[in-house]
């Protein structure tokens, strides 16, 4: 039976190093720049281990506004953090934008959500 492992997250934008950048004030992601085989310039990040994939987007894609609440496909990713409120306090004095702030969904475990550059969610998430 095949086994399943995390490898990486891919995400695609207009600006792929305005992305990268986000992540590097917000999250201490450290930017990753390489050619691809093709010649394409390419942004990774590594965010603690985690590995983001950054594509670009041609900017004459034909392509309508991302989608909002609920949708299908891809939601959002989540980060474990230690303590919620500081983390959340830690990126509010670094601009991030929440789109739901910190509360707790059930006992010992709260929850928030922060919009990152287009329109990529991602969730907050302390377990005690």
């Amino acid at each position: 039976m095949p086994r399943y492992s995390y490898d990486h997250i891919h995400l695609r934008s207009k600006d792929p190093m305005g992305m990268a950048h986000y992540f590097e004030k917000m999250f201490d992601a450290k930017i990753i720049q390489s050619i691809q085989s093709d010649g394409q310039p390419r942004i990774d990040l590594d965010i603690n281990g985690l590995a983001v994939f950054i594509a670009r987007v041609p900017a004459d894609a034909d392509m309508q506004s991302s989608p909002r609440d609920p949708h299908l496909g891809l939601d959002h990713f989540g980060f474990r953090v230690d303590n919620l409120d500081e983390a959340a306090a830690d990126l509010k004095r670094r601009g991030a934008e929440f789109a739901v702030e910190p509360r707790t969904i059930r006992p010992g475990v709260r929850i928030a959500f922060v919009r990152a550059p287009d329109d990529v969610r991602i969730e907050l998430l302390e377990r005690k």
